[in-house]
């Protein structure tokens, strides 16, 4: 009797096409300069997507994508994203920042201002065009939504490509983490701002104010336990406070990085901290990747896509690296330095494309402005390494600079 392939079945081609495609690609093209694996297995989500190779191969794409299987790698993607946004916020540490308060308050505001006024100019110039802006958004959502897409600088990427150059715990390395530890924070309290639901606001006011409570009497209960039952506990925490942040109406990720970022570094071996960021990246992001693919969209036309890209990739860019430099004019840094800086800064990659989904996801901009933001986040995270790689050759003085 003939073999009825399971749900089950395809579920597990469609997990040996997530992992093995990029992987392939990754090694077999020798990418890693300008695009590491982490890049290549966003590419592959968009070209698995209905956009690309569903379209040209839609029989395929029905089978192996099909609603079922579509909604077991939902669930994965949800529990990855979630803990990787809420290991962004135990990584940043504040305290740092403000004992530097100055030079940091100058930076990341220059770094985050100049690029989200530049990304907003972009954006209302696509509300003169139909097919960007979603069916639940308003004019400034969307505007302050694609502005702030412009801004975000990728924390966990960016450590990803400092320690590739040697640099992350190098003094100017810990000056870039603490720019954009600044910046995250400014990001992500943005995205609550932009998805306030005056319907709800006493169910997110509740939230709030109960979440600041939790805190209290969780972190009285993390500094009392051993290391080994602190992680269990944290994903206790997230998996409450994602599920508030959510019932409130501000999406579960804003509520995975408030777990995160009540929790101190400390409380963890950092040893311990990075196997895990290195483990969700490997095991479980990659399914992320491929649920974001299959979010793309071109229905304004391939085009046009790939225009408003560019044009919002030019403006992140100059943003970024304009409002840098006038940091570094004023408080007098080395030639060269704001250069580096800026150039580490305007990586995007995978915080920007969680902050579209949620935009996505909350109706605020449509596939077609996704899938422009997604290309703009891939483009610019390619151009870090190959920019700041030769200019660290050129500058080992600034290696030894003192934080």
């Amino acid at each position: 009797m003939p073999h009825t392939i399971t749900t089950t079945e395809i579920f597990l081609i469609a997990m040996a096409i997530i992992f093995a495609v990029p992987y392939l690609i990754w090694r077999l093209g020798r990418t890693e300069y300008f695009a590491p694996l982490v890049v290549v297995q966003i590419i592959t989500g968009i070209l698995l997507g209905p956009g690309v190779l569903g379209a040209a191969f839609p029989d395929y794409y029905t089978f192996v994508f099909n609603k079922d299987v579509v909604n077991a790698l939902n669930g994965l993607a949800w529990w990855a994203v979630m803990l990787f946004v809420c290991i962004a916020g135990i990584e940043l540490d504040l305290r740092k920042a403000w004992e530097h308060r100055r030079e940091s308050g100058i930076t990341a505001g220059l770094a985050l201002g100049t690029p989200m006024l530049f990304g907003c100019v972009v954006a209302v110039g696509m509300l003169g065009f139909d097919g960007w802006i979603g069916p639940n958004g308003l004019t400034w959502q969307f505007v302050v939504g694609v502005g702030m897409s412009c801004a975000v600088t990728a924390l966990p990427i960016l450590i990803l490509f400092m320690e590739k150059m040697n640099i992350l715990r190098q003094p100017i390395g810990q000056r870039i983490l603490r720019y954009a530890s600044i910046d995250d924070i400014a990001i992500w309290g943005v995205l609550a701002l932009v998805l306030m639901d005056w319907v709800r606001i006493g169910r997110q006011a509740a939230f709030l104010i109960a979440f600041a409570v939790a805190c209290v009497l969780f972190r009285k209960l993390m500094r009392r336990l051993q290391e080994r039952d602190r992680w269990y506990v944290m994903l206790i925490w997230l998996s409450i406070c994602a599920f508030g942040a959510d019932w409130a109406g501000l999406h579960f990720m804003v509520g995975a990085f408030l777990a995160g970022v009540v929790i101190d570094t400390d409380w963890f071996e950092q040893e311990h901290m990075d196997k895990l960021r290195h483990h969700v990246l490997l095991v479980m992001m990659p399914v992320f990747f491929l649920s974001t693919g299959l979010k793309t969209g071109w229905s304004v036309g391939g085009a046009t896509v790939f225009i408003a890209a560019g044009a919002l990739l030019l403006a992140q860019l100059s943003g970024k690296l304009a409002g840098v430099h006038l940091a570094g004019r004023i408080l007098k840094w080395q030639p060269g330095e704001a250069s580096i800086i800026g150039w580490l800064l305007q990586t995007k990659a995978l915080i920007m494309i969680i902050f579209a989904n949620v935009l996505l996801d909350k109706g605020i901009i449509t596939s077609a402005t996704f899938t422009a933001l997604l290309l703009m986040a891939i483009a610019s995270t390619m151009l870090t390494v190959p920019a700041v790689a030769p200019k660290l050759k050129r500058m080992h003085a600034l290696l030894s600079r003192s934080a």
